[in-house]
């Protein structure tokens, strides 16, 4: 449509600059590989410019049989997305500098053309200050707040898996067993499970497992302000489905991560924090999709209190001040702005 209109075309692309790359590069892949990501076998490894070697099932899942209509909606824009103007992303070089070279250097689109990309991140929806709205001229603070206020500097391990990380009651059982033995403090962000809406967390959890851990632990129900709990002090680890926003959020707060997709390209957003950028340690997922306990257990004292915790943590804070430099006046996330502005200009 804009070709017909003659106007300038830009990509908004919501995720990674690794993602980027690896969307770029999808048409390779087709013409490559002999068949659907779901056929091949599982144990292949899978080689994207930019990106951290994975497998087959580590692609999302509507990307999984080439067949499917979605894979062939998926195949156009991976070679519209060639045709851009300019593809705007939320990340800075910085952050991702691998996949930043391959793309810019023509790496990903062999044959092809590579359309020019502006790295304007990272950009965290500000909100408000986390309180509700004002009663008797007063704002009330969400408990989790009041909460983390009286826990020690770090202490804390978050919990959040983003507005569709549901999990079945088996597996709250298992996290909450996970989290008790740690001894470690935590919040805990719990969504009912879709077969048990009921509210009563005392009927999704473990007998007694909301007062035995009363006094280091809270679960809250279905929401909690995460920028503001990440950016809290007490905070020193978070567990997360990988959601893009959540790792820009986490990253920003210097808060170093364990590793838990659930769907979409979450799987590749976890290699690339474990793997590549290091900011993170991965939970370890059953082909069931069942975490147990022990392994909960085991990632928590891993990233609290080991030395490959220690390393991630300093990542982790490098990384911070790294995106704080790409946003500062001379930064590069403020140059590729300032050339996305110019760039409006000349198509005008």
């Amino acid at each position: 449509m804009a070709r017909e209109l003659s106007v300038p075309c830009y990509y908004n692309f919501t995720c990674g600059i690794t993602l980027l790359a690896c969307f770029l590069y999808l048409d390779s892949l087709h013409k490559v590989l002999p068949k659907s990501f779901k056929d091949l076998d599982r144990g292949l490894t899978i080689d994207v410019p930019g990106n951290p070697s994975f497998h087959p099932l580590d692609m999302p899942a509507n990307l999984q049989d080439r067949e499917d209509q979605t894979y062939q909606c998926f195949m156009d824009s991976s070679r519209n997305l060639q045709l851009a103007h300019g593809v705007i992303v939320n990340s800075f070089e910085e952050h991702e500098p691998r996949a930043f070279r391959e793309v810019i250097e023509g790496h990903c689109t062999p044959g092809g053309t590579t359309p020019p990309l502006y790295c304007i991140g990272p950009l965290i929806a500000a909100g408000d200050d986390g309180r509700s709205e004002p009663i008797n001229g007063r704002k009330e603070v969400p408990e989790c707040l009041m909460w983390l206020d009286d826990q020690p500097s770090k202490s804390v391990i978050f919990l959040c898996f983003g507005s569709k990380g549901i999990f079945p009651k088996e597996q709250l059982k298992e996290i909450a067993i996970g989290l008790e033995r740690s001894g470690h403090r935590f919040l805990w962000v719990v969504r009912s499970p879709r077969d048990h809406p009921e509210s009563d967390l005392h009927l999704l959890l473990p007998d007694g497992f909301l007062d035995r851990t009363k006094e280091r632990g809270l679960v809250v129900k279905s929401w909690v302000p995460q920028a503001l709990v990440l950016n809290h002090g007490s905070v020193g680890g978070f567990v997360t489905h990988c959601g893009w926003n959540s790792i820009l959020e986490s990253i920003t707060a210097g808060v170093p991560m364990i590793t838990w997709p659930l769907y979409a390209e979450q799987r590749l957003n976890g290699l690339l924090l474990v793997k590549e950028i290091k900011t993170a340690v991965s939970m370890n997922v059953s082909e069931d999709g069942l975490v147990m306990a022990e392994e909960v257990e085991a990632r928590v004292r891993e990233l609290m209190d080991s030395e490959v915790g220690k390393s991630v943590r300093e990542r982790t804070l490098t990384m911070k001040a790294a995106a704080e430099a790409a946003l500062s006046p001379n930064g590069s996330s403020r140059a590729a702005l300032a050339r996305l502005v110019d760039s409006f200009n000349i198509g005008s």
